[in-house]
């Protein structure tokens, strides 16, 4: 059988081939501590949790749910955007929910993208973006994301790379970097937009994992981005919902009727106690967010104290549940994330799997239970003694 030629231009998912190597240091009896994928290790809060115990049990939950989403999620999420970044939305024009973030970030290019269109994506960043415009006969263009620039965007020097792009796709805080971006990151990205027409797609699956202060902005709260630009929610790492699976995109209208007609005739909705669950979540108390970012700021300051106390120069990010360690010089990422799993058992993320721009990094999650960090820890600090 022939696959199409497509295929062979994706490389394999970062986060498959890291299961296999934790998989076959397992079989070997390797006591492996993860650090590599960004699943939050705590609980979804219990009032969540009983929203969609009740609506399991409601038989009127047990239908196809709308392609289009429930209005009452939909609505929730407006009052999230109208309460949180005084963005007013229209529930059932500007707001599409998703089966988890991935689903409406993989399906833009199916929407946007013809056969030798460019995309703009960051560099590093999450693979998908990439990925995704490869699937639908497009070329990725990396925006790079440099640590001297705070790894925002130098929209000045895009320059001809924007012409003829469809989509620019906007990440913050961000993965894998735990950069953080200002009001003024967005409006020149919604400027190069009007003057390029073209999509601005803001992933903002972090906005509410951010610490020290920090409140991440909206793209939507930028003048011109409802006409414009796309962002992208989800409830996964804000309430420990991965494997829910339920966000949600919002904005320009044109962007989101385009995506629903790709969603509709792809996929299914979401099930509607699931989404019962989602507006509990959105609409529901915040102290159980307030307990999740104590505990990841404790886990950020922790790994950096210990990095840096073996001669790193690593920086406490804002945002994100990431840290982004730049590696000694002469290091590789893939180099580095094999010598830190056969001779500490930790598993890594090694930054080339995010991009060109990522060489010389690797990743490591803030999710790992607290009783594994301190383990994990102690066998860092001696692994990087020792190289």
């Amino acid at each position: 059988m022939r696959t199409a030629s497509r295929i062979d231009k994706i490389p394999p998912y970062l986060f498959a081939s890291l299961d296999r190597k934790v998989s076959a240091a397992r079989a070997k009896g390797v006591d492996v501590i993860s650090f590599g994928v960004g699943d939050p290790d705590l609980p979804t809060p219990a009032h969540i949790v009983e929203a969609a115990a009740e609506a399991v049990r409601d038989p009127s939950t047990h239908q196809y749910p709308s392609y289009y989403g429930m209005k009452e999620f939909r609505e929730a999420i407006a009052r999230y955007y109208s309460r949180r970044f005084s963005v007013e939305l229209d529930p059932d024009s500007q707001i599409l929910p998703l089966i988890g973030s991935k689903e409406g970030i993989a399906h833009l290019a199916t929407a946007f993208v013809d056969n030798g269109d460019t995309v703009l994506v960051s560099d590093p960043g999450y693979p998908v973006y990439a990925v995704t415009a490869i699937m639908a006969g497009g070329t990725p263009v990396s925006i790079p994301l440099q640590r001297e620039k705070g790894f925002l965007p130098d929209f000045a020097s895009i320059g001809g790379a924007a012409q003829g792009a469809k989509i620019m796709w906007l990440n913050f805080p961000g993965n894998p970097t735990g950069a953080v971006a200002g009001e003024r990151t967005f409006s020149d990205a919604i400027d190069l937009a009007r003057e390029h027409d073209l999509l601005v797609a803001h992933d903002a699956a972090y906005s509410e994992i951010t610490f020290d202060g920090y409140s991440a902005p909206s793209v939507l709260q930028t003048d011109g981005a409802l006409e414009s630009a796309v962002e992208f929610g989800s409830l996964s790492k804000t309430f420990n919902m991965t494997g829910w699976r339920v966000g949600w995109v919002a904005g320009a209208e044109k962007a989101i009727e385009a995506l629903g007609r790709v969603k509709t005739n792809i996929d299914s909705g979401i099930f509607n106690a699931i989404q019962r669950a989602g507006i509990a979540a959105l609409d529901g108390p915040t102290k159980s967010l307030e307990d999740v970012l104590a505990v990841y700021a404790r886990r950020r300051d922790a790994l950096v104290s210990t990095l840096n106390s073996s001669g790193w120069d690593v920086k406490s990010p804002l945002g994100s549940i990431y840290l982004w360690a730049p590696l000694p010089e002469g290091e590789t990422s893939g180099g580095y994330a094999e010598y830190l799993l056969e001779e500490a058992g930790i598993v890594v993320a090694p930054g080339a799997g995010y991009g060109e721009h990522g060489e010389g990094y690797i990743r490591f999650s803030l999710t790992v239970p607290d009783e594994r960090l301190d383990e994990g820890l102690e066998r860092l600090a001696k692994a990087l003694a020792s190289r």
